[in-house]
């Protein structure tokens, strides 16, 4: 009998040790194929030259000085950027100030309009770049030609100049993904305890010095996160390039750092290349958002 009890024991306690581990088991093996296996296959790949399957050789650093000399890329990273930094100061700031003015109490039926921000970001990123495409045309019939010919000035080839189609970019980016980052600041604000604005209003504090002094900082574990993803969707951004300026890039406009990396790897089969390029992407952004994390304060202690 005792014998028996104790052999239940031991078989409770392996099923409870082994138990966990073969719930986490689907997640890890997912991991390890679909992100862990790609990661270090993609570090390996860049310092090769791949001509086929049975045809890889070893050549060091050789894809990185080639890339590096590539004016192409230069262009392209110059491009993502520009584009980076754009897509962080306005997608980062206006949805914060229309959480705000939505959240205030002072907006009839704020449901309707987080809708109505929200909606772009379920719209198809080809439909949305084809409209964008259209309404920002080379011909005077175009609707951004006709707003400017409101004003007397002269139509645009929007998207075949780097100034005026880098804004075309930031204004479709901005159109899509606003609404998310509304959703977001309002579950933020909405966290703030509202005895805070109370007390401000007690102490005399402006509507200014209370945005300051009580909104930015109840809503910082949001803004953190923010722009974080900003970041990395700014670096990251491919599908609305390509839906905008088709994959040709004429003479390089609208091309990013990942429009580059797919053109190198699929059209030029050089997946040595294009890994090597994948690399220093995830190298500038992983620099980018830990500066940023550390300038937020994200690392410091809370007292």
């Amino acid at each position: 009998m005792q014998d028996s009890m104790s052999e239940r024991t031991k078989r409770s306690v392996i099923n409870h040790k082994v138990v966990p581990y073969l719930f986490i088991a689907p997640f890890i093996i997912f991991f390890v194929v679909v992100y862990l296996y790609p990661f270090f296959k993609t570090i390996i790949m860049s310092f090769q030259r791949i001509d086929g399957p049975n045809h890889i050789t070893w050549i060091g650093i050789s894809n990185y000085q080639k890339l590096f000399k590539d004016r192409n890329f230069a262009q392209s990273l110059m491009t993502t950027l520009r584009y980076a930094v754009w897509d962080l100061i306005i997608l980062c700031s206006v949805p914060l100030i229309v959480a705000v003015i939505l959240n205030s109490g002072y907006v009839k039926f704020p449901a309707f309009f987080k809708s109505v921000f929200f909606i772009p970001a379920l719209t198809s990123t080809i439909v949305a770049g084809i409209v964008f495409r259209l309404a920002f045309g080379t011909l005077e019939t175009s609707i951004a030609n006709r707003v400017l010919a409101l004003f007397g000035q002269k139509s645009q080839d929007w998207l075949m100049h780097p100034g005026t189609a880098n804004f075309v970019l930031i204004i479709l980016t901005l159109w899509r993904w606003m609404g998310v980052n509304v959703v977001y600041y309002i579950s933020g604000l909405q966290s703030i305890p509202p005895e805070l604005y109370e007390a401000a209003e007690i102490d005399g504090a402006s509507s200014l010095q209370k945005f300051f002094y009580v909104t930015l900082p109840g809503v910082r574990p949001v803004l953190i996160y923010v722009i974080t993803i900003t970041v990395l969707g700014g670096f990251a951004m491919f599908t609305e390039s390509v839906a905008l300026f088709t994959q040709k890039y004429a003479g390089g406009i609208g091309r990013t750092i990942v429009g580059y990396m797919y053109q190198v790897g699929f059209y030029k089969s050089n997946l040595g290349m294009a890994s090597a390029v994948g690399i220093v992407l995830l190298v500038i952004v992983f620099t980018v958002n830990f500066i940023q994390l550390i300038l937020m304060g994200f690392f410091k202690k809370e007292n």
